[in-house]
């Protein structure tokens, strides 16, 4: 938008009247790129500035565009505020609006240089929270990668205004630009990226409260000192919070599959991923509940519907062991990524033991592989020290009643609540406080009436994620 305004303002010989002409191409421009939020408040922060100067008012700041902008794309669309793209180009263009000129007018080329960098790293600062909340991580090579990139986008902007008039005869000009800005966005991906979970508001209020009082200290309205002082208060407290380790079960949502996440103090582990399409799903809730690493990842048996989602996470998340059922064969594709990764692989049974941050995880079954998928899926008692979860895999009613386990907080019914599993007994021996159902849209029936019924009559509370999305089994923290 910038340059479109720039070049259109250089008509020196219009007089003001080069004001009114860029102001009618405003929404010719709108209609043919697309009314993106960010878009839409560049065109607005610029009808402004440019009204201003064709009545002779001169041009609006850029905080009082900013405002207007915000408040008229407020006005006539609320649901924009959830956007993200809505959310990182206010925040960019408030951030090098308050940065930008508390430091001046850069001079010479490396003053330029400077000054490109410190735009860069001024919008970065404002989007940091922001982007590791929604990504999981950020670039740290990304405002290097902004500099470099913004002499391609001078020459790529008004190249694309000239191929709408010329068409292919720009191509092969074209082309090389864009290939070198994606190589540049390549290069940047691949380099050092810090990573993060998920944000709540505490920690966006406790961030920007840091950032304050450094642009106080910018704009000469803090001493340097204070200013330090300031904004590690926010950060201790930042650390503070994070110190206590959770103790939790989660039942992730990977629609008709299982897909559980256990926070064991210091340790995590997940059992199972959902069908492939899903890895991507649990790869992303890793990020956002600030998993950078599993001690230990479980697949309970063969089916697409609980390993499938795990070959993504071997990929993208280090791995520090693996336990796979005996009926996982050695040319398994899970079993070869994990090889492929350099991942250790036990094929686990019944009397299998580990320590996992602070608390345990046994494998109750299988004793003795029948060379049925479903009869050789693994049975994990995880105890949290606080409180334990059974986790029963596709395991029929015959081997609940063999498993040597008694009364627990969490059960994970076997196969998605069908009517084969989750007996009357098992529920009179463990006495569950909770039940969790990991279930999708099926075929199947799952989970079953019958299941359901019995589970109400033994008053527990059933959380199952094609309704609930997501659930948490909370037991506490550990320091």
């Amino acid at each position: 938008m910038g340059f479109l305004v720039g070049s259109l303002l250089l008509l020196y010989p219009l007089g003001r009247w080069r004001y009114l002409l860029a102001l009618c191409l405003l929404p010719l421009y709108l209609w043919l790129a697309g009314p993106s939020p960010s878009l839409v408040r560049a065109s607005l922060m610029a009808g402004l500035s440019l009204l201003g100067l064709f009545l002779g008012l001169g041009g609006a700041g850029v905080l009082q565009g900013l405002g207007l902008a915000l408040f008229l794309q407020l006005l006539l669309r609320p649901e924009s505020l959830l956007s993200l793209a809505f959310q990182l180009s206010h925040l960019a263009v408030l951030g090098i609006a308050l940065v930008l000129p508390a430091l001046g007018r850069p001079q010479g080329v490396f003053g330029y240089l400077l000054g490109g960098l410190a735009a860069s790293l001024a919008a970065q600062a404002f989007l940091l929270p922001l982007l590791l909340d929604r990504f999981g991580f950020f670039p740290l090579l990304s405002p290097l990668t902004n500099l470099l990139a913004l002499p391609l986008v001078a020459l790529l902007v008004p190249l694309g205004f000239a191929k709408l008039l010329l068409g292919g005869l720009l191509a092969p000009l074209v082309e090389p630009l864009v290939r070198g800005l994606l190589f540049l966005a390549e290069v940047g991906s691949q380099g050092p990226l810090l990573r993060w979970g998920e944000i709540g508001p505490p920690g966006f209020a406790l961030y920007y409260l840091g950032l304050l009082p450094l642009l106080l200290a910018l704009h000469r309205l803090l001493s340097p000192r204070k200013a330090l002082l300031l904004s590690g208060l926010p950060a201790l407290l930042g650390l503070l919070a994070a110190w206590p380790k959770p103790l939790d079960l989660w039942a992730l949502d990977v629609g008709q599959g299982d897909a559980l996440l256990a926070r064991m103090g210091g340790g995590e582990v997940l059992v199972d991923g959902g069908r492939v399409e899903k890895g991507e799903t649990v790869v992303r809730a890793l990020r956002a509940l600030g998993v950078e690493a599993l001690e230990l990842l479980v697949a309970t048996h063969p089916d697409a519907d609980h390993y499938g989602g795990l070959l993504r996470v071997a990929e993208e998340v280090p791995v520090g062991l693996a336990l796979l059922a005996p009926g996982f064969p050695e040319e398994h594709p899970l079993a070869q990524a994990l090889g492929a990764r350099g991942v250790p692989v036990v094929r686990a049974g019944a009397g299998t033991r580990l320590r996992v941050g602070r608390g345990e995880v046994r494998v109750l079954w299988p004793e003795a592989l029948s060379g049925d998928d479903n009869r050789d899926g693994l049975a994990l008692l995880l105890d949290f020290g606080r409180g334990r979860a059974l986790l029963l895999a596709d395991l029929p009613q015959e081997v609940e009643a063999r498993l040597p386990v008694g009364e627990v907080e969490a059960l994970k019914v076997s196969h998605h609540g069908s009517k084969s599993g989750t007996s009357e007994a098992l529920l009179e021996r463990t006495r569950p406080r909770v039940v969790l159902i990991g279930v999708g849209k099926n075929p199947f029936g799952h989970p079953h009436p019958e299941v359901l019924e019995r589970l109400k009559r033994h008053g527990v509370e059933v959380r199952r994620t094609d309704r609930d999305g997501a659930v948490r089994v909370f037991f506490g923290y550990v320091w």
